[in-house]
């Protein structure tokens, strides 16, 4: 089977309604999924963090890497909640889509450094769910190589001035057309910053980046993903994003389908970061 039609199959399971309160069986069913995608290449483990007097799960799958000696591993995250009213198809479906062919790839073919595959809940209400993990790993000292978050892959757009962007200086250095993929780090995170950027622009996409100082408060919109308790936490990490709310007409809304996502995008960009990975 092939990637694309991987990629697609895992949307039709995933794209339903699913916050955890108001959709908790969709929400349930997604996890599960998840849970059963990634036990084909291990034990899955379970990060839980309590909410209001409920607990919530982030599902961690930990794939060794090929190097002898300990290493810290490459965290790669997705968020599998959505907001109330939208069946999530590019927030953040595509981002659960390509996580499980990320950890399929590397269970496969083991990288230097090990890799933490990590199914993030409660994005959609404020972070929560990486902020618990990105803590609690904080707490024990645990270091990390990079971590990825992996925030709406899907839409693209050819039309002139169908992206936008969160300061109006930035136009004047990146395109007007919303057919390109994003990298969003902070400082630290710029040499791989660099060598991501140039896989996924050797694998037929248009790849742009942006590292950006202060964890990305003086451009809020930056830090709207998963990354940003990692930031907060002295941590390397990335967001690959299509962009979200800038380029997608489609964002929170019950018209955010699997009709609307450029499929051989998504394709390419898994692709890219499969790639890429192993060249950090």
């Amino acid at each position: 089977m092939s990637l694309q039609n991987k990629l697609y199959n895992h949307l039709t399971q995933i794209v339903r309604e699913r916050d955890p309160y108001i959709a908790s069986e969709g929400h349930f069913f997604v996890k599960q999924y998840i849970r059963e995608q990634l036990a084909q290449w291990g034990e899955v483990a379970t990060h839980e963090f309590e909410v209001r007097g409920q607990k919530h799960q982030n599902l961690i799958l930990n794939l060794p890497g090929i190097e002898q000696q300990k290493l810290p591993p490459i965290l790669i995250g997705a968020h599998y909640d959505a907001v109330p009213g939208t069946p999530g198809a590019d927030d953040n479906g595509t981002g659960v889509a390509v996580l499980l062919e990320l950890a399929a790839a590397l269970a496969t073919k083991p990288t230097k450094y090990p890799i933490r595959i990590v199914a993030f809940d409660m994005e959609e209400y404020g972070l929560l769910g990486s902020k618990a993990y990105a803590a609690y790993l904080k707490q024990n000292q645990a270091s990390l190589r990079l971590m990825l978050s992996l925030e709406m892959l899907g839409y693209r757009n050819n039309i002139d001035n169908s992206q936008r962007y969160p300061a109006d200086f930035l136009k004047y250095f990146y395109p007007s057309k919303g057919d390109f993929i994003a990298l969003v780090s902070n400082l630290i995170t710029i040499p791989d910053t660099i060598r991501l950027h140039k896989s996924l622009c050797q694998n037929n996409l248009d790849c742009q980046w942006l590292s950006v100082p202060n964890n990305g408060k003086w451009i809020p919109a930056t830090g709207f993903s998963d990354h940003s308790p990692f930031w907060e936490q002295g941590y390397r990490a990335m967001m690959v994003t299509d962009t979200a709310f800038l380029r997608n007409p489609h964002y929170h809304q019950a018209s955010d389908t699997i009709e609307t996502l450029d499929q051989q995008f998504l394709t390419d960009v898994c692709r890219g970061l499969i790639a890429g990975i192993y060249q950090l």
